[in-house]
Parts: C-alpha cells; structure tokens; sequence
C-alpha cells in the first residue's frame, strides 16, 4: 500500500511537508498503474514547483519514497505557485485514493 501523509500548518493550513512512501501492489511490478500514477504526480509536482516556482524544493527520493518539507519562500508570488502546486498535488492523489482506496492511503497530520 501507498501511503502518503501531507502535514499542514494549523493557523492556515499551508503545506509545510509532505512524504509519499511504499508501493501499491495493485500489478506486477512495470504494470502498476497506481504506483505509475502517484509517482507522476507526486514526481511531477516536485518538477513544475522547480520550473514554475523557479525554487529546487529539498526533497529526498529513493526507491518507493518521497518526501520533502516545504519552506516558505521570500518571494510571495513563488511561495503562492509553490502552494498552489502542492494544493493540486493533494487533490490529485485524493483522486487516486478515492479510486484504489485499497492501495493508497492518505493522512493530514496538523503542525
């Protein structure tokens, strides 16, 4: 199973760290379509941040792992793409998980 935990501020729920850990088990290995898509859009996410944002997020990646904890950046218009990007993310692997709920998991934690 995939589980991903996203920890959000408490006094405005902002985004402030985020780790995606496991592996679906829905197909062999090659022909998860799960993993293949947490993996797009968790992957991807942390791209369009670095292209769009203009700002290389701290994120560490190994094998079935993702994880990144997510500063907040000096410039404003940044910070709000980078939150917004993020804010996507979660509504995509929500997506996901409403659709494999078997297979993924997700859980808010509040800091």
């Amino acid at each position: 199973m995939i589980s991903i935990t996203f920890v959000r501020r408490s006094e405005d729920q902002r985004i402030v760290s985020f780790a995606v850990v496991g592996h679906a088990k829905y197909a062999k290995p090659g022909k998860d379509i799960v993993c293949a898509g947490v993996s797009a859009v968790s992957v991807g996410t942390v791209n369009a941040i670095e292209t769009l944002a203009g700002f290389e997020l701290p994120a560490k990646m190994k094998n079935g792992w993702l994880s990144s904890d997510i500063p907040v950046l000096p410039d404003a218009e940044a910070d709000g793409k980078m939150q917004l990007l993020l804010e996507s993310m979660a509504v995509m692997l929500e997506t996901i998980a409403t659709s494999y709920g078997k297979h993924v998991v997700i859980h808010v934690e509040q800091q």
